[in-house]
């Protein structure tokens, strides 16, 4: 790929790639470094790219990869911490539930399908708007809308289960 044509898949996407991994990490400066890494990733793979998407769906199909992979190394190396400081009327116990809430909530929504999850950390963790989701996915703001709730439902069934025990 000749240094014009990479130049042009930078200014082209870029910004939509960073927006994306801006809303999925929540966290501005990874996003930077995930989107120069997913630039990284696309020009070493490019002979990879079939053309059977667009190339802005690709890249943001390689953004999640990294995205997941960093959750995964952070999950690797975070060990349980409790805070020195609890918040007054908050007990340990307390603390400890909710974030045991939290993680569960959070597992459970690993266990989604691929796409609803994804539906589900933009819409929950990025704060996009059902549109912004579609136009990342290149479906419907209908179709966003739907796989989120479908999403919920399931996680609500998970809780549900998860507090009868």
């Amino acid at each position: 790929m000749k240094k014009v044509e990479i130049n042009e898949l930078y200014q082209k996407n870029a910004a939509m790639v960073y927006k994306y991994l801006c809303g999925l990490t929540q966290d501005t400066g990874l996003a930077e470094e995930l989107t120069q890494e997913t630039f990284f990733q696309a020009i070493k793979g490019i002979d990879r790219f079939r053309g059977d998407c667009k190339v802005s769906v690709w890249l943001c199909q390689i953004a999640k990869k990294l995205w997941y992979k960093e959750l995964e190394r952070r999950s690797r190396r975070k060990t349980v911490e409790l805070d020195d400081t609890i918040p007054s009327g908050e007990n340990i116990e307390d603390k400890c539930l909710k974030r045991l809430e939290k993680i569960e909530i959070f597992r459970l929504m690993h266990n989604l399908d691929d796409v609803t999850r994804e539906v589900m950390y933009l819409r929950t963790a990025g704060d996009l708007q059902f549109s912004e989701i579609a136009d990342i996915m290149g479906k419907t703001e209908n179709w966003a809308r739907v796989t989120y709730y479908r999403g919920k439902q399931k996680l609500m069934k998970g809780m549900e289960k998860w507090t009868e025990n």
